[in-house]
């Protein structure tokens, strides 16, 4: 079954670029990255530049409409996902709860509609 684990946070929250604690987060995730590829359960994952690189769309009456930015103003920002394969909700969340952003963030672990 597959999941998908979005990763939210605050960007004052999250280590600061060029820092080493960013260097230390971004070897956090390549390991775990490794751990999902060795355990069979990676199909996907990436990080996302800055919400402020955004751009959103929506059509109405035959029109496109665009925004600068993301759609909902929130405190925490998207700015990566996992797509795992795991037997069930219970082994998606273990493998979620290892992601470095749950230590600043938020981890939204959602199931896979497959039509």
């Amino acid at each position: 079954m597959k999941f998908l684990a979005l990763l939210y946070a605050q960007p004052q929250n999250e280590p600061q670029y060029n820092t080493p604690e960013w260097d230390e987060m971004i070897q956090e995730f390549m390991t775990l990255t490794e751990l999902y590829k060795n355990k069979g359960v990676f199909i996907a994952g990436e990080g996302l530049q800055d919400a402020s690189t955004a751009t959103s769309i929506k059509v109405r009456a035959n029109q496109s409409e665009l925004h600068d930015g993301p759609f909902a103003e929130t405190k925490e920002q998207l700015g990566g996902f996992y797509l795992l394969d795991c037997k069930d909700l219970e082994e998606a969340l273990m493998y979620a709860a290892k992601i470095p952003v749950a230590k600043w963030g938020t981890v939204e672990v959602r199931p896979v509609a497959e039509y």
